[in-house]
């Protein structure tokens, strides 16, 4: 192995070779600053001719992509990747603490076939991430009914304004953005899988008293209510995600995980057609039924998330799942392959709450800022004219529950392009350049809807209006982007929060974008919406990508001056965490 670059290896290589047996080799304990409580291996492995060199899958990414396919693999052959836990200098430096409740697991030495990766990979995906994207279904269920509930009178029974609409709005995001790093502290401590489902029924019993909101008061009330509550369950779910999943898996199950928001969307738009016709039921309007129907929707799934959501790989087996998920040996291969991929998921319990000094370390941490500033600024363009779609619907003549059905096209057209979007980004390997596309694809047609006149006809402004609505939504490929360089468990739920903290705060300003006085047409706004897409693609998304290229060669230039001697010295005492350690290597 090259031991210039263990942060490289460790993400980067698939093994072809036949397989080896498994060995449990014998442990020492290492007492040092860096590897305080834990155990390795005497000989970590007696060969590695198994396995290939790094930079075999990386050499052919970008010309497979090009050509439109890939090698074809040998099932049988072995899928183990190469790490930093091949090599025995390096390895004391990385094992994970005694702690990790997967330790028991982990085998160094442990081979295993793509036959057996991938049957695993699927049954990960439909036991973990299915759910999770149920569960995810269910939070886009009851924070955005809202939208439904405008085709139904809703502002009009209750008196409100549209002024009135848009401090709801921001009243939720901002009680949704403070409510992110209390959240992440509660989930560490309690464990996603307790904390999640507990969020998930505390949110719907608020959505449900819904039905008997008065006013202007109860409105906003009943908004900051669902933003605490809501507030830091996407990374929670993410970091439980992440248990189960290699790094480079992820991006693409969570744009599985965002399309199925939209396919949320779709079925709650037909839920709203029906439900709405329940106006008249006990005297009361059809939006108070849409908000308690969804809620006890989403209150059965929350109670089932409890016996959904088992703590870890090796921790499925329970009163009422005797057998478990996993076989000894598929639990090896979860764990191991988790481990070898990402060393610093070994870190920590899954139970562990973060300290003070862990939580200012990750706020204060620079080389996340510039992903924070994206996250602020890349939703504001398409946000205002998705909010505002079913009003503007509805202001153009179109029926209550025409306009919900009309929402569906743009909905249907955003899971195509955000999926392809998410492709592209593994398969080119990059995030910065292609997560512009969102702005390339929303900037003309927020020209286009500028020019429109006065009085549009209203089947030209719909049809501008879905295919902008349609744009490849980039929001999975940077959450991924940023947990990737936050390169720590510890850091990793902070600064995954931090992140969406940002992204809530860019739906406060895009909620004050569009204003009364500027209605119908809302020129002055969307005037706003085309400077902020032009910034985002002129000067964001390249000053990203040079950033991090600039600090990786940074980096790279102290860390290859080393002897080997002298990076194994320095990974034994040094006090950097994650990417502040100068083996990182920054994703761009």
């Amino acid at each position: 192995m090259a031991s210039h670059n263990p942060s490289h290896v460790v993400a980067d290589d698939l093994a072809t070779l036949p397989p080896a047996f498994n060995h449990s080799p014998k442990t020492q304990s290492i007492a040092s600053e860096s590897s305080l409580d834990k155990k390795v291996p005497v000989d970590v492995y007696a060969s590695t001719d198994d396995l290939v060199e790094p930079e075999e899958e990386g050499r052919t990414r970008v010309t497979e992509f090009l050509l439109g396919r890939r090698k074809p693999v040998d099932l049988d052959a072995i899928a183990t990747k190469r790490s930093v836990f091949d090599n025995p200098t390096l390895a004391k430096h990385y094992w994970p603490t005694e702690r990790y409740e997967n330790l028991h697991r982990f085998d160094p030495n442990a081979r295993w076939t793509y036959r057996e990766e991938q049957a695993l990979v699927r049954k990960l995906d439909w036991r973990v991430m299915l759910w999770a994207a149920i569960s995810f279904s269910a939070l886009n269920l009851d924070r955005s009914n809202i939208n439904q509930a405008n085709t139904d009178n809703f502002l009009g029974d209750l008196h409100l304004s549209t002024d009135d609409f848009n401090w709801g709005n921001s009243i939720f995001r901002i009680a949704f953005l403070c409510a992110e790093l209390p959240s992440q502290m509660v989930s560490k401590r309690l464990g996603p899988d307790r904390w999640i489902p507990i969020q998930m029924c505390v949110w719907s019993i608020i959505t449900a008293t819904q039905f008997w909101l008065t006013g202007r008061t109860s409105f906003f009330v009943t908004r900051a209510l669902l933003g605490f509550v809501q507030g830091g369950f996407i990374p929670d779910l993410i970091l439980y995600m992440s248990y189960f999943y290699t790094k480079n898996e992820l991006p693409y199950r969570l744009s599985l995980f965002w399309i199925s928001s939209n396919i949320c969307s779709i079925v709650a738009s037909f839920l709203a057609f029906g439900i709405l016709h329940m106006r008249g039921v006990l005297n009361k309007a059809g939006w108070r039924w849409l908000f308690l129907i969804e809620g006890l929707i989403t209150l059965a799934i929350g109670i089932a998330t409890f016996f959904r959501m088992p703590p870890s790989p090796t921790q499925t087996r329970t009163w009422f799942r005797p057998k478990g998920w996993f076989t000894e040996r598929e639990e090896t291969i979860v764990v191991s392959r988790v481990l070898r991929d990402d060393p610093t998921k070994g870190d920590m319990h899954n139970r562990e709450g973060l300290t003070l000094k862990r939580l200012i370390t990750a706020v204060m941490d620079y080389d996340l800022w510039p992903l924070y500033i994206l996250g602020l600024m890349f939703g504001i363009p398409p946000g205002p004219p998705g909010t505002y779609l079913t009003l503007s619907l509805r202001h153009l003549g179109f029926s209550t529950f025409k306009t919900n059905l009309l929402v569906i096209p743009s909905t249907v057209l955003g899971i195509i392009t955000m999926f392809w979007i998410t492709w592209v980004s593994e398969r080119v390997n990059d995030r910065s350049i292609v997560s512009m596309a969102e702005d390339f694809w929303v900037l003309p047609f927020l020209v286009a809807i500028y020019c429109l006149p006065a009085n549009p006809n209203p089947w030209i402004f719909y049809g501008l209006a879905t295919v902008l609505l349609g744009f490849p939504y980039t929001h999975p490929i940077q959450v991924a982007w940023c947990s990737r360089n936050a390169g720590a468990v510890a850091s990793r739920t902070v600064n995954a929060s931090l992140y969406n903290m940002f992204v809530q705060a860019s739906s406060v300003i895009s909620s004050q974008i569009y204003r009364a006085d500027d209605a119908p047409r809302y020129r002055r706004g969307n005037s706003q919406l085309i400077i902020i897409s032009a910034i985002n693609l002129g000067v964001l998304y390249p000053g990203t990508k040079i950033y991090y290229v600039w600090r990786n060669r940074q980096k790279a230039k102290v860390w290859d001056a080393m002897t080997p001697e002298e990076q194994s010295k320095y990974l034994e005492t040094t006090t950097d965490v994650g990417n502040r350690r100068l083996d990182f290597r920054f994703a761009h």
